[in-house]
């Protein structure tokens, strides 16, 4: 038996890799948004497995996925404007959806590795629970967000991957 090559993979990504965005457009062109004071970030893609076992199985209980349900559960500090007071706006675009009824509701998000180097980049359409976490008066205004999907996870280009060296283009800062 040979010994397995050990991997070049020895360093361990950091969860703050991930950066989310919400689009805020209401014209159905994308104008995305940074949702800023991410302090926790947990994406999930949950599957439903049904029993499918048989008389042929043997006795072993066999499995089949039928669905897929997917979510974020984020914990965002509440940012303000150090002048006016007004909050951010995306995390009061995420608030308001949390209040709505019908298609106000659902917000469209997307969120990847911000480093560009994973291909690690996903878009869907999601419900949106605000809970402020309280606190005592020498406590900061903390929110969680879970951000429910409803349809697809879909699998996108990441947004922060960079052309390879000595490779530009008009969109990327210039001709070569």
């Amino acid at each position: 038996m040979s010994t397995p090559t050990p991997p070049a993979e020895t360093i361990t990504a950091l969860a703050r890799r991930y950066r989310l965005e919400l689009d805020i457009s209401t014209t159905g062109t994308p104008i995305w948004a940074l949702v800023p004071g991410i302090t926790e970030f947990t994406p999930k893609v949950e599957p439903s497995q049904q029993d499918v076992s048989t008389y042929d199985t043997d006795g072993w209980v066999e499995q089949v996925v039928t669905q897929l349900a997917w979510s974020v559960e984020t914990t965002i500090a509440h940012r303000a404007h150090p002048v006016t007071g007004a909050f951010n706006p995306a995390q009061e675009f995420l608030r308001r959806a949390s209040m709505s009824f019908g298609t106000a509701s659902y917000v469209r998000i997307r969120y990847y590795d911000r480093n560009g180097v994973a291909d690690d980049a996903y878009q869907g359409q999601a419900l949106v629970t605000w809970e402020p976490s309280g606190g005592g008066p020498d406590e900061t205004d903390t929110i969680k967000v879970t951000l429910t999907g409803s349809g697809p996870l879909t699998a996108i280009t990441n947004p922060a991957t960079k052309p390879p060296a000595g490779l530009t283009d008009a969109k990327n800062g210039g001709g070569a």
